[in-house]
C-alpha cells in the first residue's frame, strides 16, 4: 500500500465523515467476524462510516471485505503496542512513595490505559489503496481521536449490563408508617433480630420498624433466618431497609417484599428519621446485595491442583482454546464449550464455514457482522477450533505448592477469548442473560438453541440443533373403560429430578450430606406410571382413575440430562450437592421398557376433551382507560376484540361511538367450541409486526390466533413454539385423517445406547450464582502442538482424555477429580453410540 495522497482521488469525501455518536458501537478493539485484535501484529482496521472492525490478516482479511460489501472508503488502522512499565502501570510501588487510596467498596470502573499503550493509526483509502495523513485533510486527527475516545463496542455491552437501574415502586412511593412505640433502633451492629439474636444481615421494616433478618446466605454462618421475609408474610408491610448498607449519600439496600425485587426509596431520609435514624451519620459496615453477589462468585473456582498438590498441566492447540470470563459470564462459556465439541456444530460452523465464510462475508444480510447470528457463530468455532489464540500467556502463569512447601510448581495458561460480541448480540433484549449476573446453564443452552432455530429458519443449510431433538409419548388410559390417548411431544433436554435422602451432617462444616442416586433410577422414575385418582373421562362422562404414562417414541443423537437437584430454602430455591451414580463405563442404555410405540392394535382412542370456553386474556391497560371513560365492561371487551385485543384505546373508544345504537351491544359475548369467543383475524399491522422479526406470516398468524390477538404474548407463543410451522387453512387434521404419520427427530432404535461426552458442573449455593465449568472428553496427543481439530470427534475412541474447561484455564482433568465432579453434575451431555 502506498502512502500519500497522489493517488487517491476521494479526499474531498474525508470532510463529509463524522465522529461516531454516543448510541454507536465502535469496534476498535477486535474483529467482528474473528478475535485478531489491536494487540496483533497486523492490528484492525475501523471503518469510518459504521465503525465495524475488521482484521488486516492476509488471509482472512475480514476489513477488506467489509469494504468490497459496503463500499465505505475510509477507515482506520489502529495497532496497540505496550509500553515500557514503570511503577504507575505495573503497580509496583517505590520506596517511601505515598501508599495508594484503600478501596472502600467494590467497584466497577474503566481502566484507563493511555499509561500502558502506545496507539499507532493511519488512515486509509480502499478504493485507492493509499495512506491519507493528517496533512492531506485537516479532519483526519479529530476522526482518529473520536474513534481512540469512543468506548469500544465491549466496554459499551459491559457497562450496559452491569447496569442495572433500580427504580422506585408503587410501594415506596406510597409508603405509610406506624408511630415509633418503642425505643429509637439500635445502629447497625448493635441492633438484633426481633425473632432470633443475629446482629448482621438485618432489615428494617420502613412501615413498622419490625427488625427482621434476611434469607439465608450460603456459605455464611449464621447468615440469616429468613425472618424480615416471615415479617412480611405476617404483616403485609412489603418495603425493608439493610442496616449496615446506609451511606450518609442516601444510598442503601431497599427491597419490595410485594415486588419481589430491589428498589429505591426516594425519601429513604425521611422514612429513617421516623425510627430516630439519622441518615447523615450512618456508616456502611456491610455489603450490599450487589458486592455479595460480586465477592461470592469471585471466591468460588474448581481445583487447578491434583490429589498430590502439583499444578494441572495447561494444554494449548486447536480445540483447546479458553474463553475469558466476562463477569459472571461461566456460564455461557461451558455451554459454548460443550456444544463445540460435537461433531454437528464444528462441521456446521467451522469446517464448512471454512470454505464459505467469504461468501458469506459478501453478502450476509446483516448491515454489521456483529448484528449476524451466523456470524457470531462462525467466530466463536474459529476462535475455539482453529487453535491460533491458544497459545501460553506469561502474563497468565500461576505457582501452586506441592507436597513440599521448597518445590513449588507453576503453570502458564493461556490468554482465552473475550466472547463480548457474541455474548451482547444473543442476550440482546434478553431480561437475564443481556446482564452480567449469573444464569442458569441449562436455561441457556435452551435459549441458545431456540436462538439458532430461529436463525437456521432465516437461511436455511443444516441445523446441528436438531442433534438434541428426541420426542416423548404420553400414554392416558382410563382405568374404568381402558380406552388409551397418545401424546407426542418433542424436547431438548431430558429433566429428571433428583430424590434428595439425608444421610448425614458432616461434623466439621455442619453441611447436610445425602445419599448418592443412581441416574438410571431418576430416569424410571420419570418414565414410570403414574395414578391419577380425579380424572373426569370424556368417554364415561363421569370422574374415575387414569394411569399416565411417559415413554419415549424417538431417541436423540446427543442426550443432554439436566440433573434437578433443588430445595425451597426459604421460599427461595437452593442447590443441594446429590451425588449422582452414573452405570459403569459411562455407558447409558435405553431398552423396550422405555420406549414409547404410541397406538397399539386393539387399543381404542378416547374421544377429544371437550374445551371449556373462556374469555381471552385481554390487554389491561386498554381496558381500565376504557372503563375509566364510563363504558361498561362488556363493551370495553367487545371493543377490544374487534380491534384485535390491542393496546390502542383510542381505536377501540372510536369502535364504541360507532356500534353504541347496536342492539346486541350489552349482549353476553358468545364463545366458540374452540375455548376463543368469535373474534376478527390478526391485523396486517400485526403479521408484519412479528415477520419483521424473521417469523414467517403463518407462524405470526398461528401465534397471534393462539394469544388472543395480543402482540407480546404472541412473541412469547413464537419462542416457547420454535418447530410449529404455522396455520393450515384446512384446520388441524385429526389423527384418523392423518396418512402420512410425522418424522420424528433422531433414532426408534432400541437399545440405545449413549457414552457420557462431557458434563458441566457448578459451585455454589444456586444455580443463578457461583461458577460454572466443563469437562469434555476428548482426544488429546502427547504434543499440544500436534493437536487436530477432529469434525467428526468418534464416539468410541480409545485414547480420549478428560479436559477441564475452566474459563480462559484449559487443563487435563485428573481422574480423581473427574469422578468426584461427575457425581456433582448440573448438565450431562451424552452421544449415541
Amino acid at each position: 500500500m502506498s502512502k500519500g495522497h497522489e493517488k487517491c482521488i476521494h479526499l474531498t469525501q474525508v470532510a463529509s465523515l463524522q465522529p461516531p455518536k454516543l448510541s454507536q458501537s465502535v469496534h476498535r478493539e477486535e474483529c467482528t467476524q474473528c478475535f485478531d485484535d489491536q494487540d496483533t501484529a497486523h492490528g484492525i482496521s475501523v471503518c469510518l462510516t459504521c465503525f465495524n472492525g475488521g482484521c488486516l490478516n492476509s488471509e482472512r482479511h475480514h476489513a477488506q471485505i467489509h469494504w468490497k460489501k459496503t463500499g465505505h472508503l475510509f477507515s482506520v488502522d489502529v495497532k496497540r503496542v505496550q509500553k515500557e512499565m514503570n511503577e504507575k502501570s505495573s503497580g509496583q510501588r517505590a520506596e517511601g512513595s505515598e501508599p495508594p487510596l484503600k478501596m472502600t467498596k467494590l467497584a466497577i470502573l474503566e481502566e484507563h490505559d493511555e499509561d500502558k499503550y502506545d496507539y499507532l493509526t493511519s488512515v486509509r483509502c480502499w478504493a485507492c489503496d493509499v495512506l491519507i495523513g493528517a496533512s492531506d485533510s485537516s479532519k483526519i486527527p479529530s476522526l482518529i481521536s473520536s474513534v481512540l475516545t469512543s468506548p469500544s463496542s465491549a466496554r459499551q455491552s459491559e457497562v450496559k449490563a452491569w447496569e442495572e437501574e433500580i427504580l422506585s415502586c408503587e410501594h415506596t412511593l406510597t409508603l405509610y408508617q406506624l408511630p415509633l412505640s418503642a425505643q429509637p433502633i439500635a445502629e447497625a451492629g448493635a441492633a438484633t433480630c426481633s425473632s432470633c439474636d443475629l446482629k448482621s444481615n438485618l432489615w428494617l421494616c420502613l412501615t413498622c420498624g419490625s427488625l427482621g433478618c434476611g434469607r439465608a446466605q450460603f456459605g455464611v454462618t449464621n447468615g440469616g433466618n429468613g425472618h424480615g421475609l416471615a415479617h412480611y408474610h405476617a404483616s403485609g408491610h412489603s418495603v425493608a431497609v439493610k442496616l449496615g448498607t446506609i451511606t450518609p449519600e442516601g444510598n442503601a439496600d431497599i427491597y419490595c417484599y410485594s415486588c419481589d425485587d430491589s428498589k429505591l426509596d426516594p425519601s429513604l431520609s425521611t422514612h429513617l428519621s421516623t425510627f430516630g435514624i439519622n441518615l447523615s451519620a450512618q456508616t456502611k459496615t456491610e455489603l450490599s446485595i450487589t458486592e455479595m453477589q460480586i465477592e461470592h462468585n469471585l471466591k468460588y473456582d474448581f481445583s487447578l491442583t491434583n490429589e498430590d498438590g502439583k499444578a494441572l498441566e495447561p494444554i494449548h492447540g486447536k480445540g483447546l482454546t479458553g474463553l475469558r470470563n466476562l463477569g459472571n459470564s461461566c456460564y455461557m462459556a461451558s455451554v459454548l464449550q460443550a456444544i463445540f465439541a460435537l461433531p454437528e456444530f464444528r462441521e456446521r460452523y467451522y469446517a464448512l464455514a471454512s470454505a464459505q465464510e467469504q461468501i458469506h462475508a459478501e453478502t450476509c444480510p446483516e448491515p454489521l457482522p456483529a448484528d449476524c447470528v451466523e456470524c457470531q457463530m462462525r467466530k466463536i468455532a474459529d476462535g475455539l477450533l482453529s487453535g491460533r489464540y491458544a497459545v501460553p500467556s506469561p502474563s497468565h502463569t500461576t505457582a501452586s505448592s506441592g507436597n513440599e512447601a521448597t518445590n513449588p510448581t507453576t503453570a502458564t495458561f493461556q490468554q482465552g477469548l473475550k466472547p463480548s460480541t457474541f455474548k451482547s448480540l444473543i442476550g440482546k433484549g434478553h431480561p437475564e442473560f443481556s446482564t452480567m449476573k449469573q444464569q442458569d446453564s441449562e436455561e441457556f443452552l435452551g435459549y441458545l438453541v431456540t436462538v439458532l432455530r430461529r436463525d437456521w429458519k432465516k437461511r436455511g443449510g443444516d441445523d446441528p440443533t436438531r442433534v438434541f431433538l428426541y420426542t416423548t409419548s404420553q400414554r392416558l388410559q382410563c382405568t374404568n373403560c381402558r380406552k388409551v390417548r397418545y401424546r407426542t411431544d418433542e424436547s431438548d433436554v431430558l429433566s429428571v429430578a433428583v430424590p434428595a435422602i439425608e444421610k448425614e451432617r458432616d461434623s466439621q462444616t455442619n453441611k447436610t450430606l445425602y445419599q448418592d442416586v443412581l441416574l438410571t433410577q431418576c430416569i424410571d422414575s420419570l418414565l414410570s406410571p403414574e395414578l391419577l385418582e380425579d380424572y373426569h373421562c370424556p368417554s364415561c362422562k363421569m370422574p374415575v382413575g387414569a394411569v399416565k404414562q411417559t415413554l419415549v417414541s424417538s431417541f436423540p443423537s446427543v442426550l443432554v440430562i439436566h440433573a434437578k437437584k433443588f430445595q425451597l430454602v426459604n421460599w427461595v430455591p437452593a442447590k443441594l450437592d446429590i451425588p449422582v451414580i452414573l452405570p459403569d463405563g459411562d455407558i447409558l442404555e435405553f431398552s423396550e421398557r422405555h420406549f414409547g410405540k404410541g397406538l397399539q392394535p386393539g387399543e381404542e382412542e378416547l374421544p377429544e376433551d371437550k374445551p371449556e370456553a373462556s374469555l381471552p386474556q385481554f390487554n389491561e391497560i386498554a381496558l381500565a382507560q376504557l372503563q375509566a371513560m364510563g363504558f361498561p365492561l362488556i363493551r370495553c371487551q367487545k371493543a377490544l376484540l374487534a380491534i384485535g385485543n390491542t393496546d390502542n384505546a383510542d381505536a377501540a373508544m372510536e369502535w364504541l361511538f360507532g356500534h353504541m345504537d347496536d342492539p346486541d351491544i350489552d349482549d353476553p359475548i358468545q364463545l366458540t367450541t374452540n375455548s376463543a369467543p368469535s373474534a376478527p383475524g390478526p391485523s396486517a399491522e400485526q403479521i408484519s409486526m412479528l415477520s419483521d422479526m424473521g417469523f414467517t406470516s403463518a407462524q405470526a398468524k398461528k401465534a397471534l390466533r393462539e394469544t388472543g390477538n395480543d402482540i407480546e404474548r404472541a412473541v412469547e407463543w413464537l419462542f416457547s413454539h420454535p418447530d410449529d410451522t404455522g396455520d393450515n387453512d384446512s384446520g388441524p387434521i385429526s389423527t384418523t385423517q392423518q396418512t402420512q404419520p410425522k418424522t420424528l427427530p433422531g433414532s426408534t432404535v432400541v437399545p440405545a445406547r449413549y457414552r457420557l461426552k462431557a458434563f458441566i458442573s457448578h459451585k455454589g449455593p444456586s444455580v443463578h450464582s457461583g461458577h460454572y465449568v466443563a469437562h469434555i472428553r476428548m482426544p488429546v496427543p502427547a504434543s499440544s502442538e500436534d493437536v487436530k481439530v477432529d469434525v467428526s470427534m468418534a464416539v468410541d475412541s480409545k485414547d480420549d482424555e478428560w479436559i477441564l474447561f475452566n474459563d480462559e484455564k484449559v487443563v487435563k482433568a485428573d481422574e480423581e477429580s473427574v469422578n468426584e465432579l461427575k457425581k456433582l453434575a448440573y448438565l450431562y451431555i451424552f452421544e449415541l453410540v
